[in-house]
């Protein structure tokens, strides 16, 4: 019997994906910054962000090939004697985290809305697409910006993990708008063909209309678009941080590494900025060739 992975690289998707040098270089690069990301703690060769490991002795170092540089520094250390590559790892750990985590509870939040805007109608279509027509009328960045800086505000010695949830919430508040028109426009369409009509006539009830006939029929879209904007919201988070509004200082993300070593981007210092912000540059290069190629795999026309 055929194995899931088998049957899937066998169906159109698959055949597309290995036909494509473009995606199969993508999803290399985007499964190892996920395994680096996930298995931080046995990859990196030090613990950057452990107080009682750093040396100060040690700061501003090289990378190795380098004059001056160590072995056991690859890629140099920052201002704080911290292994830069070791940084790298964890930084984007959580950079992905809170990416991803964004993009879940936007997908829940628009994919649910769009849904009941695009069955309903009515005043509730009315009502949730000019609440999607506010939120549009502010950038996203700005949004972001006065979410997290009230969140700090209110709770100015919150645990960590709270910074994390009110980083995440800044950056779902107007993710969720595009998956909600779009489900929307996309549940327009599917609540009058044949299928629902007949789910009507036979006595369904409207709940499990949309969860078990339209909703399967308008995730084709969803999957593109949030693909995509995994790398938007990981760019995003790392904005936020280089503005000082994001990541924790005590658990820094790639953001927070581009922010420390713009000080001394011009000092000759240069790694210090320029691999965070090449990490930062790879990883959303990777999941938006990802999104492109998904985009043209579920669409046969684009083929």
């Amino acid at each position: 019997m055929k194995t899931t992975l088998v049957r899937w690289l066998d169906s159109d998707v698959g055949h597309s994906f290995r036909t494509s040098p473009m995606a199969i270089v993508a999803a290399l690069i985007a499964f190892v910054c996920l395994c680096c990301a996930a298995f931080a703690g046995w990859i990196a060769p030090h613990n950057p962000f452990d107080l009682a490991t750093l040396n100060l002795g040690d700061a501003r170092l090289p990378p190795a090939w380098m004059a001056e540089g160590r072995g056991t520094y690859p890629l140099g250390t920052d201002d704080q004697g911290r292994d830069i590559l070791s940084a790298l790892i964890y930084g984007a750990r959580i950079s992905l985290v809170v990416g991803l985590a964004s993009v879940v509870l936007s997908v829940l939040v628009g994919v649910t809305l769009g849904l009941l805007a695009g069955f309903k109608g009515g005043w509730i279509d009315a009502v949730l697409m000019r609440l999607c027509d506010v939120m549009l009328s502010f950038p996203a960045i700005l949004v972001a910006l006065l979410i997290a800086g009230v969140g700090r505000a209110l709770f100015p010695n919150a645990h960590e993990s709270l910074a994390f949830g009110v980083l995440i919430l800044s950056i779902s508040l107007t993710g969720w708008v595009q998956y909600a028109r779009t489900v929307r426009g996309s549940t327009l369409v599917e609540r009058n063909k044949e299928y629902v009509q007949a789910a009507r006539v036979t006595g369904v009830v409207p709940l499990r209309i949309m969860r078990k006939h339209v909703l399967p029929n308008v995730m084709g879209p969803v999957l593109v678009l949030a693909t995509i904007q995994v790398a938007t919201a990981i760019i995003t988070e790392a904005t936020l941080s280089f503005l000082g509004v994001g990541a924790p200082p005590t658990s820094p993300s790639l953001g927070t590494l581009i922010r420390i070593g713009n000080d001394y981007l011009f000092s000759g210092e240069w790694w210090i900025t320029v691999f965070p912000g090449a990490m930062l540059v790879l990883i959303a290069l990777s999941v938006n060739l990802l999104g492109d190629w998904l985009r043209d795999a579920l669409n046969p026309r684009l083929r």
